[in-house]
């Protein structure tokens, strides 16, 4: 089965990307980000068409989040993080599909640090990480996949020494990626590329694509099911290169 989370910045407008890509690699199951798209403006019947089932949860102008399957049925189990009432931000989706459980996430950004939207980056992993401890220990695989808006080591950034003040690389933000594989999650990249560079994003402007000035901020982790039928794990760069593309890239799993 092949897993991939892929942040398309805005679903509608990247929709022939998406299609484009969908095709061309063929993954079983996605988790969509930044869909950038009211709930009522997923593009429902053309994903329909290309073979996939949706859930969504969308949002306007911001956020939002997806699921799409063509493994089984799609058995929605949450939609958004639990935790805090007063959270309204589309950045969470959970459900079981095909004897596995998997999330999409989108993490906030976090910028500018310090101030609110830094703290409410903190205040979100936490909320993730006691959510997530009630999934960990589950017998069935379980992937948590997304943009988690973290560079988890100097390994995974282009000229770290620039990004030292950014909230995707503050220390905070790093120690609250590294509790998630201390509870039990494996980061799938790392795993079977402990060494190698690996980007999943380039900005758009300064060549940073040509030149390899990456990030790596997608993420998939698994838990122990899950990380005993890793077979693969991979960047699929060539949708980056594309007219209208996204900054980012899909990241995808296979498992056995």
């Amino acid at each position: 089965m092949k897993i991939a989370t892929y942040n398309v910045n805005g679903i509608n407008g990247r929709l022939p990307v998406l299609l484009r890509w969908l095709e061309l690699a063929k993954p079983d199951i996605v988790a969509l980000q930044e869909l950038k798209a009211p709930q009522e403006k997923f593009p429902e019947t053309a994903l329909a068409a290309a073979g996939y089932e949706a859930i969504w949860h969308g949002q306007s102008r911001w956020n939002g989040v997806a699921l799409l399957s063509r493994a089984g049925t799609i058995h929605e189990t949450r939609r958004g993080l639990p935790g805090d009432p007063n959270d309204d931000q589309s950045r969470y989706i959970e459900a079981a599909i095909g004897g596995l459980l998997i999330a999409g996430l989108y993490l906030p950004n976090g910028n500018p640090r310090p101030g609110p939207r830094f703290d409410f980056k903190l205040a979100w992993f936490e909320r993730l990480y006691a959510h997530l401890a009630t999934l960990v220990d589950l017998d069935a695989p379980v992937v948590i996949a997304g943009d988690f808006n973290v560079m988890p080591t100097d390994k995974d950034v282009y000229a770290p020494e620039r990004w030292r003040d950014d909230a995707l690389f503050a220390p905070e933000v790093k120690a609250a990626y590294r509790k998630l594989l201390d509870q039990g999650w494996t980061d799938a990249i790392r795993h079977l590329h402990p060494d190698a560079t690996i980007y999943t994003f380039w900005k758009y402007w300064r060549g940073a694509f040509e030149r390899d000035a990456g990030l790596r901020i997608d993420h998939l982790l698994l838990n122990k099911a899950a990380t005993r039928r890793l077979a693969a794990a991979e960047v699929d760069r060539r949708p980056r290169g594309w007219d209208k593309t996204s900054d980012h890239a899909p990241v995808w799993i296979e498992l056995k």
